[in-house]
């Protein structure tokens, strides 16, 4: 004999199915936003100088050719991992003199060249920008974006 499916059967199953998958979804809400909070940010290192370089990478629009953790335009390198790659995550003093030397060299002019303005940075700029650039070299990716190259 076969048991056939009434109207309130199937009701329940629905209902029953999207409470068990809104539960679901709700829980791994929570545990992203516990992770992102708790975990992978470094808000004790979240200081004044660091806000006043996302300020800079903001204001001269950087997103625009960079990606910083894999957001962004892929017309120039990544750099949320930039200080790792350079050798200079340790030391403040030493990322913020070699941002500076490595945005003054790169050319300008040349036709056919990937080429990076020239913002005039001062060094207090050049310090903030690479604070900014640290604080997101500390953030937890578990290793995303791939990158390895500099």
């Amino acid at each position: 004999m076969r048991e056939v499916m009434t109207k309130s059967m199937a009701r329940n199953i629905f209902y029953g199915g999207s409470l068990f998958f809104i539960v679901i979804f709700v829980g791994l809400s929570v545990h992203s936003h516990y992770y992102i909070v708790n975990t992978s940010t470094d808000r004790a290192g979240l200081t004044d100088s660091v806000a006043a370089g996302k300020h800079i990478w903001e204001k001269h629009a950087c997103v625009n050719c960079h990606t910083i953790l894999g957001e962004g335009a892929y017309f120039a390198p990544e750099v949320g991992n930039v200080m790792t790659r350079w050798g200079v995550a340790d030391d403040p003093d030493a990322a913020a003199e070699t941002l500076k030397a490595w945005m003054e060299a790169m050319p300008t002019g040349i036709e056919g060249r990937r080429q990076m303005p020239s913002f005039r940075l001062s060094d207090e700029e050049y310090r903030q920008l690479a604070d900014f650039l640290l604080w997101t070299n500390k953030i937890r990716t578990q290793d995303w974006p791939p990158n390895d190259a500099g």
